[in-house]
């Protein structure tokens, strides 16, 4: 549903997956930083921070019915598979549970991208 609006965006799904997924690796990021092994984990900390904005975008983009949100989100999932895949790597919880977020939230840009 429209926050505004009040319309059901058809979106909406995806839009709070990208919100979710931004969230997540945002939190990620702050609990990365500050583990011992943070200079292991250089390629995950730049991917979170990509992801996290990338996710913000699409939700922007699909928000306003952007002419090229759907081309967005399907980098968006690109982007979401990546980071999952650098998470896994590192077995504590918040990057597990992080890659399993960014999969979903993949998963829900993929359907949008196609639809």
């Amino acid at each position: 549903m429209g926050v505004v609006t009040g319309v059901t965006n058809a979106f909406q799904a995806c839009i709070d997956a990208c919100n979710k997924c931004a969230q997540a690796c945002f939190e990620c990021f702050e609990a990365c930083v500050n583990e011992p092994d943070l200079n292991a984990r250089k390629s995950c900390v730049k991917i979170l921070v990509e992801c996290a904005q990338m996710c913000q975008m699409s939700a922007g983009m699909m928000s306003m019915n952007g002419q090229f949100a759907k081309q967005h989100c399907k980098m968006c999932a690109d982007i979401c598979e990546a980071c999952a895949k650098e998470c896994e790597m590192f077995k504590d919880d918040h990057c597990q549970k992080c890659a399993d977020i960014c999969r979903m939230c993949a998963e829900e840009c993929r359907k949008m991208a196609n639809m």
